[in-house]
């Protein structure tokens, strides 16, 4: 079954995530609201937040940065992400476990 913060689009595949900045170290922790939520170690000053979040995405999915693009929310705790590429929904599933 797919969970409620992963969708299957045309073009790839859109994570809803909630990001909480400002962390200790970066980590899936589990659900929050409908969104997978993810702890970031950067402030959420400067971009650096969202730059460190791609960045570790790109690391734990396995695929270029290039490949994960904002949908929506850069400047939100709340964001939408689109993934593209050679990668399922299955794989991400089992790479992002809290």
């Amino acid at each position: 079954m797919t969970p409620i913060w992963l969708k299957q689009t045309p073009t790839g595949i859109a994570l809803n995530l909630h990001c909480q900045p400002g962390a200790k170290q970066t980590k899936v922790v589990g659900l929050h609201d409908g969104c997978l939520k993810i702890s970031l170690q950067a402030p959420a000053i400067e971009n650096k937040a969202n730059e460190l979040l791609l960045a570790w995405l790109s690391k734990q999915l396995k695929i270029p940065q290039k490949q994960i693009q904002f949908i929506s929310g850069q400047n939100s705790r709340k964001k939408r992400l689109e993934i593209w590429g050679p990668i399922s929904p299955e794989q991400i599933i089992q790479l992002l476990k809290p």
